[in-house]
């Protein structure tokens, strides 16, 4: 089978090529094509790839190229992971959205709302050409914000596109620990959004077990949501957040936090990764080894402010857990490949899932994945603070579709005004002629 990954110069993929390196199934990934419009990148990558394969016998063959047409031509996966902008665009998300004293995270409130302005049309004009150059493939998007992405990609490709984010499973893996209980023998009832999300119920046999976590201060201060939110938070939810909900819940604290940082987050990664690609560039270079290096700078560091604004030290996040965003692609992959059904949390239309939502809305849910895709299962409804923070979320990200298909500036500013983490429309329509002004991608905004 082949594989093609869109935005093959990434600095994530060689984690895709590792999962895929571990497969041994009989329908495993044998071929990989890398596709990127940057080639240094992908060469760079590309050593890093041909070290990471050798002396593993069966090693997928990797070829590279610029050209999107030939890349996802009788693709039998695509993977979507792209960064509209580059790195470069997240700094200028991440400081004019500072300067004007919001969060300018690449995911969450402005700086995800500029991102998926640029996004969304590079994103469905991808969507099209797959849709055309390989009907029967099935996509998998990374890119960020992924539900928004997801959901702008199902128009063209209905249910052959998922969307994956690795925090859920994350999640979840860090509970079951806490708890003590076998993860085989465990049922999650999670939903929400991409990065806005829920651990609802820890089901082991017909018994509800999250309660006891709850009730449990020593099991709560174990693994790293529960430090990031705290015990008393988290009993007053009667749930478990997604890590990503502390910008919400703790909004004030983690903009001071950013604030003074020494740089952003954007910041960091975008030096990080130029001093990366120059060392990759040299043909002398261990590629594996300064890859694999960065790699665990990065890892280190991730959310650092959320750390910073809970109090917490800046090693606690729990990292090297295995489980990330390239095995639950390999899994939905493998699932789909040898139709041996597994439940997994991903980002499809929601299907009466979450009924506060019409059917094509793109939720983040446990789904039942076979040869068939993904369907949506059924999960317990959303608290009502959870749903209406839900509902708010969802409204800018259906602004931001309307603004991407038909260039309408007042859609862009309703999107931005309307989402919870923007408290102003004044700030709004400043941020948002602020960013059309960095970014040319914005220019189709009238």
């Amino acid at each position: 089978m082949r594989l093609t990954i869109l935005g093959g110069g990434g600095f994530r993929v060689p984690l895709i090529h590792r999962a895929l390196l571990a497969d041994v199934a009989e329908d495993r990934i044998t071929e990989v094509t890398l596709h990127d419009t940057d080639a240094t990148r992908l060469a760079a990558i590309g050593r890093v790839l041909t070290a990471q394969a050798r002396g593993v016998p069966g090693a997928p063959r990797a070829t590279a190229t610029t050209d999107l047409a030939a890349a996802v031509t009788g693709a039998d996966f695509v993977f979507v992971a792209i960064r509209v902008g580059g790195l470069e665009g997240r700094v200028i998300d991440e400081r004019v959205a500072l300067a004007a004293d919001v969060l300018g995270q690449e995911t969450v409130g402005a700086g995800g709302i500029s991102y998926g302005l640029r996004t969304v049309p590079v994103a469905t004009a991808i969507a099209e050409r797959i849709a055309v150059a390989a009907p029967d493939a099935w996509v998998i998007n990374f890119t960020n914000p992924a539900g928004l992405v997801t959901e702008a990609m199902t128009r063209y490709l209905g249910d052959r596109v998922v969307g994956i984010c690795d925090t859920p499973a994350g999640l979840g893996r860090r509970v079951v620990t806490a708890l003590g209980a076998d993860p085989h023998q465990v049922r999650l009832d999670y939903a929400g959004l991409n990065h806005l999300g829920w651990l609802l119920a820890v089901h082991v046999g017909a018994r509800d077990v999250l309660p006891d976590l709850l009730a449990d201060e020593v099991a709560l201060h174990s693994f790293e949501e529960g430090r990031l939110f705290g015990a008393d938070w988290l009993r007053a939810l009667g749930a478990v957040p997604n890590e990503y909900l502390h910008y919400y819940y703790s909004n004030r604290e983690t903009r001071a936090a950013a604030r003074d940082a020494a740089q952003t987050r954007g910041a960091f990664l975008l030096d990080q990764q130029r001093r990366c690609y120059a060392s990759l560039a040299d043909p002398a270079a261990d590629a594996l080894s300064t890859w694999d290096g960065v790699r665990t700078e990065r890892d280190a560091t991730y959310m650092a402010e959320n750390r910073a604004a809970a109090g917490l030290a800046a090693a606690a996040h729990d990292a090297g857990t295995g489980g990330g965003y390239e095995d639950v692609a390999l899994a939905v992959m493998r699932a789909i490949a040898s139709d041996e059904p597994a439940t997994l949390i991903l980002n499809v239309r929601n299907r009466g899932a979450l009924r506060m939502l019409d059917d094509d809305a793109v939720v983040e849910v446990p789904c039942t994945v076979d040869a068939r895709g993904a369907r949506p299962a059924p999960v317990g409804q959303l608290p009502a603070h959870a749903a209406g923070l839900v509902c708010s979320v969802k409204a800018s990200e259906r602004a931001v579709l309307d603004a991407a298909a038909g260039g309408s500036w007042t859609s862009a500013l309703r999107a931005m005004a309307i989402h919870p983490l923007v408290d102003s429309v004044a700030v709004a329509r400043r941020l948002l002629e602020t960013y059309r002004s960095h970014f040319p991608e914005l220019a189709y905004l009238r």
